[in-house]
């Protein structure tokens, strides 16, 4: 059910949906809509879920190379190949569009600060220098989605370069 629910989701944003609500998503996934208003507080969150879902592609290993540098450029290039995939184009935009508040906290963030976390600390364990798994996001993720975002190129070499930014730091 959970899948059906996420398809109907992400093919409403897909065919650019200028309002999405439950009995949308409801009889595009074959269930009844009070089990999405028992579920989700709204077709935001709902939305989030599903965004995050397909951006972090849970339950995908961190690479772990042995260096810290290859993991992040393995990382980064993983994040970038996917996020850049037209249907993770519109996830992300949408997620981006359906927030009016600020928040205090993101699933994708908070799963990719995980994902940053183990590495830098696998690092650390071999005694490497590392920045922070905070400046990780900052200069390596972050600009990754922004680009997506605001529909600005990124390639492999744009996100090898974050990579390399971001080592600097730790010098």
């Amino acid at each position: 059910m959970l899948t059906a629910i996420h398809t109907a989701v992400g093919e409403l944003v897909g065919e650019r949906a200028d309002k999405i609500t439950f009995p949308m998503i409801a009889e595009r996934a074959g269930v009844n809509p009070t089990t999405l208003y028992r579920r989700w507080k709204d077709v935001n969150a709902l939305m989030e879920e599903v965004a995050a879902a397909a951006l972090t592609r849970d339950g995908d290993p961190v690479p772990d190379t042995g260096s810290l540098e290859q993991d992040l450029t393995q990382w980064a290039d993983i994040i970038a190949r996917d996020i850049t995939r037209p249907m993770r184009v519109r996830y992300l935009r949408a997620m981006v569009a359906a927030r009016i508040d600020i928040v205090v906290g993101c699933s994708v963030t908070e799963a990719r600060l995980e994902q940053a976390v183990l590495m830098v600390d696998r690092a650390r364990e071999r005694g490497e220098t590392t920045p922070t798994a905070a400046q990780i996001l900052d200069h390596v993720i972050a600009p990754l989605y922004h680009h997506v975002v605001f529909a600005l190129p990124v390639d492999p070499g744009y996100a090898r370069r974050l990579v390399r930014d971001v080592l600097t730091m730790a010098r």
